[in-house]
């Protein structure tokens, strides 16, 4: 099954929220060729099991917190995806649809950073008003709100002890919050007992 696709424009008066395929012809990927598809609210995002999930009712804030300007509409100049793995002891961990999106009292969309997710398949869309910036792992796990260091409980989720960032199948040595996402990467996250074989590869779906 396809991504879902959307984008979110403003208008003078207030939200206008559209649908649209994935942005414009891709630099490091191929253009999108999927259908539209309706836009989601905040109550359509896939629960995750405790602590992980995302909170829409915080979205602009961790938007900014990740560095990350909160857009009308996704960005055209950059446009490519990679695909994220949370593994904790070889379990999955749901990457939630709508990271990277804010929303208003209404539980609607209102703008959108040029890092984010829209569903639960783990593919991360880089789609930028700017070409040649860097983003990375890091910028996700904020605006996703986890391994932040802020859970006291010493799970899993609160904080970046422990993890371990693999690219393409490559254990990285660099902090987990550096690794810069690139075109079609599979970048896994894991956390205790390594997966193996760790993932090396995703197959995106077409277009993607």
């Amino acid at each position: 099954m396809l991504n879902k696709r959307l984008a979110v424009a403003l208008t003078v008066s207030g939200l206008l929220a559209g649908a649209t395929a994935c942005g414009a012809p891709a630099q490091t990927a191929p253009a999108q060729t999927a259908p539209a598809s309706a836009m989601p609210s905040a109550s359509a995002t896939t629960a995750a099991a405790a602590g992980w999930e995302l909170d829409p009712a915080a979205g602009a804030r961790r938007i900014k917190a990740a560095g990350l300007d909160i857009l009308t509409a996704e960005g055209t100049a950059e446009h490519y995806h990679a695909h994220l793995d949370v593994l904790v002891d070889g379990k999955a961990v749901t990457v939630p649809a709508e990271i990277g999106f804010s929303f208003g009292a209404n539980g609607q969309p209102n703008g959108i950073s040029a890092l984010h997710t829209h569903d639960t398949s783990g593919v991360i869309h880089i789609e930028a008003p700017t070409p040649g910036l860097k983003y990375t792992l890091g910028q996700v796990l904020s605006e996703w709100g986890v391994l932040d260091g802020k859970d006291a409980t010493g799970a899993p989720h609160g904080g970046t002890g422990g993890w371990t960032a693999y690219v393409n199948g490559a254990k990285q040595s660099a902090p987990v919050s550096d690794v810069v996402l690139k075109a079609h990467d599979e970048v896994v996250l894991s956390f205790g007992a390594a997966p193996s074989p760790v993932p090396s590869s995703y197959a995106f779906p077409a277009g993607l």
